[in-house]
Order: C-alpha cells, then sequence, then structure tokens
C-alpha cells in the first residue's frame, strides 16, 4: 500500500510540472452539449494547474513568421487540418499549444503599419526606431547615413548572449542579409544596402550589411539562408544576377572561410540539402549555409532533392545541434521569411504553405530541447492586409471559392474565402472565377484596391511562448518588451536581477521544498 508521505510528494511533484495541453472530447460528437463542456473543462483544469517557470533560461529561440499576422495564423491552421484530412477549424499549429501568450503592437516610431527593418530592431533590440532603419535608435533617419554615428547604435540580444560567452545563430529562408536577420548583427541607414553596390551613391562611409555580418561578427556560429549575392564578386560562383555582386572584388565567403582557418576553428560551407545533411555537428562549429543567390524558394516549389535547398526545418535541425554542445546555452533566430513573400505577390497558397513549414520547424525544436531550461518564443514583425471572409460551411477548402448563394454577391460572381484589402490581385472589371483553380501555388488572391505589391497591415500580431519566463508574455504589449523579456529569462543584457542566485524553480515547489525534505527523510 503507498504510503501518505509518497502521496504527498506525487502531488506535489505532479503541481509542479509543466501543465499538459486541453484535450479534446473525441468520443463525443460536436452536436451534443457534452462535447463543447467536457472539452472546456478539460482546459480549465489545466489552465487551473499551470505554474510559471521561474528558471533561468539556458537557451533562447525566437521563431519569426515574418507577415504572419492573426488572420494568417487562422488560414494556416486550417490548412494544416486540410492538408491531414481534417476540415482544418479545430487544428493547431504547434506554437497554438504554448501555454502563454499574448498581443504585440507593432507600429514604428515613424509609421502607423511597420516595416520589418523597424520592426526587427524593436524585437531583437528592445528599441523602437524609424521604418527602413536596421539596429539604429529612430534619431537616424532612412538613408541617412551621417547620422549613423556610435551613439545612436542599437545592439541585439545576439550581443548581449555573446558577450556571455552564449553561441549564436541564425536561420533563415529570406536572403540572410534581409531585413529581420540583419537587425541581429547590423547596424544600418538604410535596410536595402545589403551589398557594396547598393551604396554606389553614398559617400559618408556606411558599410554594407553583408561586409559588416562577415568582418564585424566574426562569432556568429551558424549562418543559414539564402542571399549568396551580396557575398560574391561579379564573375564568381553567382552569374545569374550579376547587377547584385559586390563591385569590390571581394569574396566575403573565402573571408569567412579564412578567418575560422586562422583562428583555428572548425567550419564548413554548405551549398544544398546533400551538404547540410552531411554535417556533424559534434565535429563543427561553425557553418555558413548559403543556399540560393536572392531568397530561398518558397516550399511549394521548393528542389527537394540532395541537390535542392532544405526545409526551415532541417536548418532549424542542424543549428541546434551544433550550438547546444555549449554549456553556457545558445541564442538562436529562425526567421521563416518567405510568409511575407507570398503575401506581397498575393498568392495565399504559397504564404500558407510557408506558415506550414514554420510550424514544421518549431514542431522539430520542440524535440530537440527541453521546455524546463529553453525559452522557445514564436511570434510575427507585422500582419498584412489579409482577411478570411464569406459564409461558407464548415470544413469548405481554405484556399477554395466560397460556397455560398452567388446572389450574396453585387456581381453575381464567386469569390474566394480569402481575399486582400490591395496588391496586384486588383481587376475591373472583377473575373469570373468560375472554374478558376485557385489552390493553385500561383494564383493570385482579388484585392479591394491595385498595388504591385500587397502591403502590410498595422493591426496587433500575436506572441506565443513556453519555458522559462515564458509567462511574462500576457496582455497588450510594445513590441520591443519582447527582447527584454528574452534577455531577462536568459540572463543577458541589462537585468540579471532573477539571476544572481542561479536557476530558480517555480515558487510552488520552492515554498514545499523544505516539507518534501522532511518528508524524505522520514521514509529513508
Amino acid at each position: 500500500m503507498v504510503s501518505t508521505e509518497v502521496l504527498v510528494i506525487l502531488v506535489i511533484v505532479l503541481g509542479c510540472t509543466s501543465p499538459t495541453q486541453g484535450r479534446a472530447a473525441s468520443s463525443l460528437d460536436e452536436a451534443d452539449a457534452d462535447f463543447w463542456n467536457t472539452m472546456a473543462q478539460n482546459d480549465l483544469k489545466d489552465a487551473l494547474k499551470m505554474k510559471p517557470n521561474l528558471n533561468v533560461a539556458k537557451n533562447v529561440i525566437l521563431f519569426l513568421g515574418d507577415g504572419m499576422g492573426v488572420s494568417t495564423v487562422t488560414a494556416g491552421r486550417i490548412l494544416k487540418g486540410q492538408v491531414n484530412g481534417e476540415r482544418g477549424e479545430e487544428e493547431s499549429l504547434t506554437f497554438d499549444t504554448f501555454p502563454y501568450s499574448a498581443l504585440i503592437k507593432t507600429y514604428n516610431v515613424n509609421q502607423q503599419t511597420p516595416d520589418s527593418a523597424g520592426t526587427a530592431t524593436a524585437f531583437l533590440g528592445g528599441v523602437k526606431t524609424n521604418a527602413g532603419v536596421v539596429g539604429f535608435t529612430s534619431r537616424v533617419t532612412r538613408g541617412n547615413c551621417s547620422l549613423s554615428t556610435e551613439e545612436n547604435k542599437v545592439d541585439s540580444i545576439l550581443d548581449w548572449s555573446l558577450r556571455e560567452g552564449k553561441s549564436v545563430g541564425l536561420v533563415t529562408t529570406a536572403r540572410i542579409t534581409h531585413a529581420t536577420p540583419a537587425a541581429a548583427y547590423a547596424h544600418s541607414a538604410e535596410r536595402n544596402w545589403e551589398s557594396d553596390v547598393h551604396l554606389s551613391n553614398v559617400t559618408e562611409g556606411c558599410k554594407d550589411i553583408a561586409d559588416q555580418l562577415i568582418t564585424d561578427n566574426r562569432d556568429i556560429q551558424v549562418l543559414f539562408g539564402g542571399g549568396r549575392r551580396a557575398f560574391v564578386p561579379l564573375g564568381s560562383v553567382a552569374p545569374e544576377d550579376t547587377k547584385n555582386n559586390r563591385k569590390d572584388g571581394r569574396n566575403l565567403i573565402a573571408e569567412w572561410t579564412e578567418d575560422k582557418i586562422s583562428r583555428g576553428k572548425s567550419h564548413v560551407v554548405v551549398n544544398n540539402t546533400q551538404h547540410l545533411k552531411e554535417v556533424d555537428p559534434n565535429a563543427v562549429d561553425y557553418v555558413l549555409g548559403l543556399f540560393s543567390n536572392s531568397h530561398m524558394d518558397y516550399e511549394v516549389s521548393r528542389d527537394k532533392s540532395p541537390t535542392g535547398q532544405p526545409s526551415l526545418a532541417e536548418m532549424t535541425e542542424l543549428a541546434i545541434k551544433v550550438l547546444q554542445k555549449n554549456e553556457k546555452g545558445f541564442f538562436l533566430l529562425v526567421e521563416g521569411g518567405r510568409i511575407d513573400h507570398g503575401h506581397h505577390a498575393s498568392r495565399a497558397a504559397a504564404a500558407l504553405h510557408e506558415v506550414l513549414t514554420f510550424d514544421a520547424a518549431i514542431e522539430t525544436a520542440l524535440g530537440l530541447t527541453n521546455p524546463e531550461d529553453t525559452l522557445i518564443v514564436s511570434t510575427a514583425d507585422h500582419s498584412h492586409v489579409f482577411v478570411i471572409g464569406g459564409y461558407q460551411e464548415r470544413g469548405n477548402n481554405i484556399l477554395g471559392l466560397v460556397n455560398e448563394n452567388l446572389s450574396e454577391t453585387t456581381d453575381g460572381k464567386p469569390m474566394t474565402t480569402l481575399l486582400y484589402g490591395n496588391g496586384p490581385g486588383y481587376s475591373v472589371p472583377r473575373p469570373d472565377l468560375t472554374g478558376v483553380d485557385t489552390t493553385d501555388k500561383d494564383y493570385k488572391q482579388q484585392s479591394a484596391v491595385g498595388k504591385s505589391s500587397e502591403t502590410h497591415g498595422g493591426e496587433d500580431v500575436s506572441v506565443h511562448a513556453i519555458g522559462p519566463m515564458s509567462h511574462l508574455f500576457h496582455g497588450v504589449r510594445e513590441q520591443n518588451f519582447i527582447a527584454h523579456v528574452m534577455a531577462y529569462a536568459s540572463c543577458v543584457g541589462q537585468n540579471k536581477d532573477h539571476c544572481n542566485s542561479g536557476n530558480q524553480l517555480s515558487s510552488v515547489c520552492v515554498s514545499f521544498f523544505p516539507l518534501i525534505l522532511t518528508i524524505l527523510q522520514r521514509w529513508f
């Protein structure tokens, strides 16, 4: 018979563990009230068991879905379910299951609707700034090199983590010199100064972003993404995009390699999926992978052969395995950069399949880490003018037509569930979509106002978190708050108040520790 003391210990230990997620009443029918009541009660029980994890975060992984606004999250969730043979609405993305979430205000200092440079400086550097500006305060106006002074620089959590001896890495499906990853390591008055060729008319001496990455950031251990063109000179390995190759004749990939050799660092350069999979993470400390000349391919078009481009999940897996060898931990930024580009092109299918590969990368990270010592945060930099509408029936193809009476539209023509407020899908008169395959990966959803590129949206985005200090994400917060929470959790940056006594147990476990000790002493 189990003793009372053992039962007490079990109750306490169970009370200190992370909560399980809500369990659906799968054996019941949705038409029964018991289905919904049982589901809600299970979720309520889980919520009541939630206790804050006050540990120090040895590792922090920030997953950034570029352009992944709330409507994109919803549509991506439905698509995930439908791809898996379900109706879709009841599905969950991986970060949907995280215990804590909040809403984030995305405006830039000078713009109501933000851009990705200003937002990235906020969530990586903890300081809001102007649109188009990377790694500087809002005293720097876009394109003004003369204001790009030392006192106006904003360092990022990547810098803070390096100062504490942690390993750091960057993974993106966009160019690695693009706005979001650039804010982790660069300082530029213009986000488009990715290569020296883009600084031809700038005379004040500013450095391009690719140069800064290789010259000023020698200790970033993992660099995966696209954008090879900014690192190589004309006539080298990227002849297909000569207008963006370097004009100074430098090969920054070769310089990266030479630096690692001179410092005696184990390193490797990879160019495709096969090369990536051949890397032994235990035998190498530095990995550089530039898998395309510009942005990496959309997931719906990606070459999945060994000589093609790796998936975001595959890049994330190797990055974690390389970085986690550091006993002090690591910081890793993983960007699903092409969600944004799919929306700009008004190609909903392309954008939403990018959400699914982003989701798979998060699932991969969860399988390789422990929520007791790893804070995982998933958020977006901004939204898009992307809407889900109509009164279609449950389970209707999220990429399809609204299956309602055509008399509901004033022109008598069918419409898609997904639409854009503006973008390249505008046409007068509105085309008849009867017989059109709107689920095709290249289909452009219709828009209300014509623009060559659909715009960002200005509404709040969501943030979701699991792991140490994840409970600090609640309510409605400014975007720069994200950087400060990640830094506080991992004991880097300016606020280390909770780090003095080492890793902290949850308050409940701490309060019960003397009782546990007494019981164990009596028991044994």
